[in-house]
């Protein structure tokens, strides 16, 4: 049976806080509002954008939502264009344990609040793009933590929920796991704290890229 390990990306994979708090603060300003705290920015990162803006912004009107979602893409995509983006990197230990779950059968694939042109980009750029046989995205799926990327990866990759696991860095990421059946594995390393991932659904959260595999077994 198909054992299928579903990544986050930002603040799983790659540390892409810099460029995500940049375009969003920028966002902000061209609007003339005072922009979020950073650390209130790195809550909403797996959001998709609309969404996102919406938790920064509540009582707001849906069109600044909107707006501001407008605005912080085309924030983004004009940094990438210019050569402007901080480095994205991968955290520390993460290709190490994608050869390892290759090398053990494990089949893998991506959920997360990014575009189909912001994943294809960070991936080609790490060449892990060849890793991954399901990559599902803000573009075709509602918000997490709505589940509905997650079955979509479970289908693509003719898994099933019992064989597969959730890997990511917010609450977000764990209350889709557990409304989709799957197991919840939260990680130490991103934009939530351990605590608060065993709260909201993580079966275990992993401290370090290197002790995955035993979360996993």
């Amino acid at each position: 049976m198909t054992r299928l390990a579903v990544f986050d990306c930002d603040g799983t994979l790659v540390d892409s806080q810099a460029n995500i708090c940049r375009a969003m603060e920028e966002a902000f300003a061209a609007a003339r509002l005072a922009p979020p705290m950073r650390q209130d920015i790195r809550r909403i990162v797996g959001l998709s954008l609309v969404e996102a803006v919406t938790a920064l912004l509540p009582d707001a009107d849906p069109a600044l939502h909107r707006s501001l979602a407008a605005a912080y893409k085309a924030n983004f995509f004009r940094m990438r264009s210019s050569g402007e983006l901080d480095p994205e990197p991968l955290f520390d230990g993460i290709p190490d344990v994608i050869a390892a779950l290759l090398d053990a059968g494990w089949v893998l694939g991506i959920a997360t609040g990014k575009s189909d042109r912001g994943l294809t980009h960070i991936l080609a750029h790490h060449a892990l793009t060849a890793h991954f046989v399901t990559l599902q995205t803000a573009d075709r799926h509602p918000s997490k933590p709505d589940p509905a990327m997650l079955r979509a990866a479970i289908d693509e990759a003719g898994a099933a929920p019992e064989t597969t696991a959730m890997i990511g860095d917010t609450s977000f990421d764990m209350v889709m796991a557990r409304s989709a059946g799957v197991r919840a594995i939260g990680v130490a390393w991103g934009y939530h704290p351990a605590e608060e991932l065993l709260a909201t659904g993580a079966h275990s959260v992993a401290d370090s890229p290197r002790a995955l595999m035993a979360h996993l077994s």
